[in-house]
């Protein structure tokens, strides 16, 4: 079966969109770390609306989030393409999933942090 590329700008975009949406779709009810992230997601924008949150904050708050979900969709790329190409354990396959869950640690620090320095003194 053969896919024809859709060279119209506004129907290709729409199709784009439309995988775009599949996706997430797919990450946010098949699995556990992006629905948690997400649900912690849900939980700083009712925070972001208690707190009542500058429109910086709110820019901080929203790329924090949005880094967090988007290198995690990511490393569950990395891990399903790694686990179809190789189904069983292999050492170097272990390593290049490590790196991944790695970048996924490094974008949760830094929504941690902007967290914190949002959230903390509003309740102090």
């Amino acid at each position: 079966m053969e896919f024809e590329k859709d060279n119209s700008f506004f129907t290709g975009r729409m199709k784009s969109i439309g995988y775009a949406v599949k996706g997430a779709i797919k990450l946010i009810t098949t699995e556990h770390s992006v629905m948690v992230q997400s649900s912690l997601a849900v939980l700083m924008i009712i925070a972001g609306f208690y707190f009542n949150i500058s429109r910086e904050e709110w820019m901080m708050q929203i790329l924090a989030f949005g880094l967090v979900l988007g290198i995690e969709s990511l490393n569950t790329a990395v891990e399903k393409v790694a686990d179809f190409i190789h189904p069983e354990y292999h050492e170097k396959i272990g390593f290049i999933k490590d790196i991944a869950a790695g970048a996924v640690m490094f974008a949760a620090m830094a929504a941690i942090a902007v967290g914190l320095l949002i959230y903390v003194p509003k309740m102090m």
